[in-house]
């Protein structure tokens, strides 16, 4: 993957952990060393996701080189696509789950359970990630500094600002998935030629 690509990828895998630190941020109202240990938890389970997710590419590559950039294409729509409703849910069904998630969202692991949560994409990605024989070591890293930084961000944006700049964000994030999932594809149907 070229460094662009690299760099795209980690925006938009962060853009889900960026939103929810934006909610988190506007609930909890973090100190500065609260928002860098939260944005540490983000990080480090984001850059962990892909690894699971590429490990378990690698079992099935042989399976499937015949299609990989196809399912690399798909996984990358469905998750950019997940992102894209995600935004576009109106504010009712939106302030509904953020009523849910507050009555949960207290202490270390309802931090970790939410870096879950906006992580799992980040495996699917993974898998399509060893598809393509790409450096995992390398992405991950990004993802997970990329995430760290974001997250931080987003709490300390969400304290000041509210939760209205998490659906942009996520919403930029999917539209981006989606654009190098197809890049990805017609690059291995010599459509593109990078």
């Amino acid at each position: 993957m070229t460094p662009i690509a690299i760099a795209v990828l980690s925006l938009s895998m962060s853009a889900d952990a960026f939103a929810a630190a934006i909610g988190r941020g506007a609930q909890h109202r973090p100190t500065l060393p609260q928002a860098l240990r939260s944005g540490l938890v983000f990080g480090v389970i984001e850059a962990i996701t892909p690894l699971i997710g590429f490990a378990l590419g690698v079992a099935a590559a042989g399976f499937v080189a015949a299609i990989d950039h196809w399912i690399a294409f798909g996984l990358l729509g469905a998750v950019g696509g997940k992102m894209i409703w995600e935004a576009l849910k109106p504010e009712d069904e939106a302030e509904e789950e953020a009523e849910t998630r507050k009555a949960v969202s207290r202490g270390l692991v309802a931090l970790v359970a939410t870096a879950v949560g906006t992580s799992i994409d980040a495996g699917a990605v993974g898998v399509g990630l060893a598809l393509l024989g790409a450096n995992i070591w390398l992405i991950a890293a990004c993802i997970g500094f990329t995430t760290f930084s974001l997250a931080t961000l987003g709490l300390l944006i969400g304290k000041a600002a509210g939760t209205r700049l998490g659906k942009i964000v996520e919403l930029i994030g999917g539209v981006a998935l989606i654009a190098l999932g197809l890049k990805i594809l017609l690059e291995h149907l010599g459509v593109l030629a990078f």
